[in-house]
């Protein structure tokens, strides 16, 4: 995750910098110690989770934060301060956390345990595979700027959150051309159309790169197949991504498990 820590107290800014720190869940991609360099900042940059002291200058932690939930609104937000009355207007924001300071290393982890929990029961998507392959958001057909990425998506669906390279992906999407230069310089195109396309409902953390691999974070969408592989529901009537030639075997297999 990435966090900025804004205090305008440059000890207490320190201090807090230096617990979030400890933390390796976090990376710390900003320290400010004012409100309207912090919101510059999250004009430009994705975040995560913002530590906030309250009592700032200017217009204070909770003016702050509901302008950075403006900007970002899947930002959490936790509070960090030395006065306990501030802490009914803290969660009327429905802030996720709430720190009395001094600040230690363990209180900030602890808050970002509880915010990594919060995060995994997010369902930004919801994906049906049994039939023809669809991706909902809302309840609406999400709309792809390119069909091959919306495949791209349904192959790595069907890996139920396992890693793929580069190479791997494309045996599957260009299965009779062997230009592999040319076949990795496309699916980069088709990945960031992909990634620009979840970005647009707040979708993109779905998607994930760990160096060689790609895959998708299955805690993060609701989905028939994944469902069915955990649980046994909903039935499975023996349609799978229909409109996919490389899905038949992964068909097959759930015929057997029936």
């Amino acid at each position: 995750m990435k966090a900025i820590a804004v205090d305008d107290e440059i000890y207490m800014l320190e201090t807090l910098q230096e617990a979030i720190n400890e933390s390796s869940d976090v990376t710390l991609t900003g320290a400010f110690s004012s409100c309207s360099a912090a919101l510059a900042f999250a004009a430009e940059n994705e975040i995560d989770v913002a530590f906030l002291d309250i009592n700032m200058r200017g217009i204070g932690g909770l003016g702050l934060a509901e302008k950075l939930m403006e900007l970002q609104p899947r930002c959490k937000i936790v509070f960090c301060t030395g006065y306990e009355e501030y802490a009914v207007s803290a969660f009327q924001l429905h802030a996720s956390g709430y720190l009395m300071k001094p600040i230690t290393a363990q209180a900030v982890q602890k808050e970002i345990d509880h915010i990594k929990g919060v995060k995994s029961a997010e369902k930004l998507l919801t994906i049906k595979c049994f039939g023809n392959f669809e991706v909902l958001y809302n309840g609406e057909i999400l709309s792809f700027k390119r069909k091959k990425a919306k495949e791209l998506l349904a192959v790595l669906i069907d890996r139920n959150g396992a890693g793929m390279t580069i190479k791997q992906i494309c045996a599957i999407l260009f299965p009779e051309d062997t230009d592999d230069a040319k076949n990795a310089a496309y699916l980069r195109q088709i990945m960031l159309d992909l990634k620009n396309t979840l970005k647009t409902v707040g979708a993109d953390e779905v998607l994930k790169h760990n160096t060689p691999y790609y895959s998708v974070d299955t805690n993060l969408v609701r989905c028939d197949y994944l469902s069915f592989l955990e649980s046994g529901k909903p039935s499975f009537r023996g349609e799978y991504m229909t409109q996919y030639s490389w899905a038949e075997e992964t068909c097959a297999m759930l015929q057997f498990r029936k």
